[in-house]
Order: structure tokens, then sequence, then C-alpha cells
């Protein structure tokens, strides 16, 4: 029986089998794929004489390996040059759509899907990437997958899955001035904990959520993962639809209208059964920043490092990320020196998230002894960033401005931060080694990374109206 769920409902529309031992065999209508993948998936299906089910719903674009050096070219990045050729061959062998190198489409993953169109409300999508969960803020059915499951994909259009709980996480109230969807994200993983959405789907809700521009919602559903729930996602509402209109594969016509109808379906409705609700009141949200080695390890901006002996329970791991952090129990987390700022990912890398670093990043210059990258998401945010100067007010300021894709987030195109050197990054994971061995990340959202580049030490903006400061 349906609890009418907005997850639910969208499952419910994909199931094809219930299998014996309870799992279900779902249909897949987006199957993404990126350079780190893709190469080895192909060629193991095609190898074992395994036809590609449905290569017309299988999207192919490099992101993760590739370099973002200003004038690249596809043997930049040592690490992503074969990669890169593998996975030409391979789709074009197989026909399947590619979004080519700085050609028009590609990008980050997660940054494209929604883009082009190609990620619609009640779609069920799948990539080799945990934050595939992003999706779902357009009210898709999105989760990531492994090199297993990828290769299930490609040979049946279907993934074997079980079925979780749904959390109804609701955020209420109005955001303070200053305070953004990643800090919302961040504020939530810091109360409940990484492991509170494990075994669930988070739905988001609430008017502040209601509130969010699309792109924000983006944001904020990129992060589930990290609070430990495959699947984030946000009912489909005028703003989706107005959003996706005329996108490069959105429906047209009368095929448009009827998704208009059918989507206005999938909301929970009134009598929505939900394993579990929790509420934030975005009053107590300030911007947020993390100190540790993991997304819960996250303060307010005008916080102070906690002191692990606070709690005994997880005192040895708290002592653990503060010595690997190089902090002190009790310090101001304002005012602590930086050497990097990295503004891009799958988090943070659209055109709203650009034009918030802009705006603080306008007629200021970084501290000398600061190294600041801005990395748009795709191809298309890089045009429209230019056709609107802003990588000229970056550029100016001392940022550099760099080409698509997954970057310093990472690391695994060689684009690091040098050990025990300081980054405030936009990107979604803080983890020991996650930008290059040693490196120290601290999460923020775009307008804290622009103010920390040009202050020198991490710090809240002052030069957007409304913004608190530090």
């Amino acid at each position: 029986m349906s609890r009418n769920t907005l997850f639910d409902k969208v499952w419910e529309r994909h199931a094809i089998d219930v299998l014996p031992e309870g799992d279900v065999l779902l249909h897949v209508d987006r199957h993404f794929i990126h350079d780190l993948e893709a190469s080895a998936r192909i060629s193991r299906i095609v190898g074992r004489g395994i036809p590609i089910r449905r290569p017309d719903l299988t999207f192919a674009t490099p992101d993760h390996a590739i370099s973002t050096q200003p004038g690249r070219d596809a043997d930049t990045s040592r690490v992503g040059s074969r990669l890169l050729h593998d996975m030409r061959r391979l789709t074009a062998q197989q026909g399947i759509r590619m979004f080519d190198l700085d050609q028009s489409g590609t990008g980050i993953v997660h940054v494209i899907g929604p883009e082009l169109g190609l990620t619609l409300p009640g779609t069920l999508i799948v990539c080799g990437d945990s934050h595939t969960c992003t999706h779902g803020a357009l009210g898709a059915l999105a989760f990531g997958i492994g090199s297993s499951e990828a290769e299930h994909v490609l040979a049946t259009q279907s993934i074997r899955q079980r079925k979780p709980g749904v959390i109804q996480l609701a955020f209420h109230g109005q955001l303070r001035p200053g305070v953004t969807a990643k800090d919302m994200i961040l504020y939530a993983i810091g109360h409940f904990g990484t492991a509170a959405g494990r075994g669930y789907a988070i739905e988001y809700a609430g008017s502040a959520v209601s509130a969010l521009q699309v792109e924000e919602r983006l944001t904020l559903c990129n992060l589930s993962i990290e609070m430990g729930a495959k699947f984030g996602m946000i009912a489909p509402d005028a703003k989706v639809y107005q959003w996706l209109k005329s996108r490069r594969y959105a429906p047209t016509g009368q095929a448009w209208e009827a998704a208009l109808r059918d989507w206005s379906t999938l909301a929970s409705g009134d009598d929505a059964e939900f394993d579990l609700r929790l509420e934030i009141d975005c009053a107590r949200i300030a911007p947020q920043v993390t100190w540790g080695t993991s997304p819960e390890h996250v303060i307010g901006i005008d916080g102070r490092v906690p002191d692990p002996d606070a709690n005994p329970q997880r005192s040895d791991g708290l002592r653990e990320a503060l010595d690997y952090m190089g902090l002190r129990p009790g310090q101001p987390i304002a005012g602590t020196r930086i050497d990097r700022v990295f503004i891009g990912s799958c988090a943070n890398s659209r055109i709203s998230d650009l034009r918030a670093a802009a705006a603080v990043a306008a007629g200021q210059r970084v501290a000398p002894h600061v190294q600041a990258w801005v990395v748009p998401g795709s191809f298309e945010t890089q045009r429209q960033a230019e056709a609107e100067g802003l990588h000229e007010v970056f550029r100016e300021a001392g940022f550099e401005w760099r080409l698509p894709g997954c970057s310093m987030c990472l690391a695994a195109n060689g684009e690091t931060v040098a050990p025990g050197a300081r980054c405030v990054s936009t990107s979604n994971r803080n983890f020991v080694g996650r930008q290059g061995p040693g490196a120290r990340t601290h999460l923020a959202s775009p307008a804290v990374a622009a103010a920390s580049a040009i202050a020198g030490v991490i710090a809240a903006p002052t030069s957007t109206p409304g913004a608190q400061s530090a």
C-alpha cells in the first residue's frame, strides 16, 4: 500500500517486480556515466558479448579526471587523458550520447543533468557517483550506484534495490541574511549527524525549502548523502516547471502540457505517512563552516572549535580531527588563516553560486598569500557567467577563472591542495586527504569562500547587503 509520499509515488511508478528476497527491480529512466567509470563499465559489458540495453537512455560526460586549466585539451590531464580517449571511442561505438570536452552540454554530471532538462520530475536516475541524490531537487528519484550495479543497468536498463524508509525534514521560518542552502544542509548534518539518514530517503519540506530557488534546492539535495541518505527529494512546483521549460531535453508542446499535469500529482499528500519527521527552525542557522574531517564537524562562523573533552564518547575521534586540521579547542573559527579557496563542485558551481561569490568579490582583492580558483560547473554556466562579466569580476579581484570540471573537489585530476595547506571549499566533503594528501578542508558557501579569499582568513561576507559579519 502506498504511503502517499513523493518517494513512494515515484518508486511505485518504476517497480517492475518484487524479487524473492524482498528487493524490487526498478526501471531506470536515465543512466549518467562519467570518465572515471565509463571505459571500465562499458568495456566489461561489451567484452562479455552483452549489448547495451538502452544506449539512448545513457548519457556520458567527462568531469572527474579532466583538467580545468585554461587552454586545456584532451591530453592536458595526464590522469584523465586515457580515460577521455577511451570514453570517446566506446560511447561512439555503442551509440551513447557523450557531451564532449568544451562542447555545449558538457560539465559536471550533476550540473548538466538538470541544466539540460535530462533530469525531470518523476524520473528514476542513477550514476556511479554518490552525489546523484542532487537530481532529487527536481522531484526525481536519483541515487548513486556501484560498479556491478552500473553494469547491470547497462545490460538491462533496470536496477535491483531494497526500498528504504522515508524521512521528512522540514525547515521552518525564514533564513537570516547571509544564510544559504549550503548553510541549511550543513547545519542539518551537524545537528542530526552523518548517520541520521542511513536506510532512508529524505524529503525536504517546509516554508524555507519552498522559498529556495531551484539551484539552491540542488545544493540542498546534493549533501543528502553526507547525512547518510542515498536519496534526497523535493516535490516539484511552479518554480521547477518554469526553470525546466524550454531546456534542451525537456518535453515540448502537448507533451509539456501532459507532463505538467502528471508532475502536479507527485507531491506528498496531506495524509502522507513518513517513518520519521524532523524539523529545523531556520532562525537558528548562521553561515556555517566545517572545522574537522566530517561534514558533521560544523559550526556557525561566529562559533568556536569544540572541545573533545566535552563529548567523552567521541573524544578520541574529535581530537584526531583537530590534530589533522591543526586547530585548538575553543579557538574562534573566524580568523583562521587560509592558503587556498575553491569555488566549484557539484554542490556549488551553478550560475547563482558564481553570482553570489562575485557579489562579494567585486571591487576587492584576494589576499596576497591566498590562491583562489573559480571553476564553473558546466560549459553553459561558464558561457552565462562570461556573458554577465562575472569572469572579469573574479579576475580583477585576483581569482583564477578555470574551465568546467570537478577539479579540487576530489582532486582525481591532479589538481590538489598541498599537504598541510588550508582550503575553504564550496564542495561537499572534507574527509582526510579528500583534496590531496594532508590537505585541510573547510566546507562553506560560495559567499563565505569568496569573503575568506579576500580576508585571507575564514570570514563571513560583509560587502553584500544584509550579510552578517564574522
